[in-house]
């Protein structure tokens, strides 16, 4: 859509790429998770009261930062075409399908449907979106799923090696707390 020599395009691209962006989008993701934790606790305040009004704003609020952050991304970087393009990543797929979800949640916000809960409880992803911001907390989420085969084979060499001496231990006692 936009031509990678647009101004509009490199504008969008210096933006992410400050440290102010990226400041100002992680606050957003801690104040959006402390929301979420908040939101537990309003099961026994009344629909209409202040709070509650409150907290849908502020959702609709944080929902439509994190549609700028992702609409200026895919401008910035490109959505799928080119390498290293948006959807390329597998971060920043996570990060489109939790603001779809939730796109897609606020547009049937009238609606009380039981599939709607579900994309409501979409929203608890959200604090995952900290990890595709913090490349330390990413590298380290990496190295424990890269590392999930291997602790895989301990457990099962451990398991083998329970259920021989639980083996053992039938066989020596047998009978003898009877």
């Amino acid at each position: 859509m936009f031509q990678k020599e647009y101004k509009f395009r490199e504008f969008c691209y210096k933006s992410c790429k400050s440290t102010l962006w990226e400041n100002t989008v992680l606050v957003l993701i801690l104040l959006s998770s402390g929301k979420l934790g908040f939101d537990t606790y309003l099961n026994k305040f009344d629909p209409e009261s202040i709070v509650i009004v409150i907290s849908n704003t502020s959702d609709k609020v944080f929902n439509y930062a994190f549609i700028i952050e992702m609409v200026t991304k895919l401008i910035a970087i490109g959505f799928i075409m080119d390498e290293g393009s948006y959807l390329r990543e597998s971060w920043n797929q996570l990060d489109f399908f939790i603001v779809m979800s939730s796109i897609i949640d606020m547009s049937l916000d009238g609606f009380d449907l039981p599939a709607l809960k579900i994309l409501r409880m979409l929203r608890v992803l959200r604090p995952l979106r900290f990890i595709t911001h913090n490349y330390e907390l990413k590298m380290v989420v990496v190295a424990l799923l890269d590392s999930v085969g291997g602790i895989f084979n301990v457990l099962i060499v451990v398991a083998v090696v329970y259920l021989i001496f639980a083996i053992m231990g039938v066989n020596f006692f047998m009978g003898t707390f009877v």
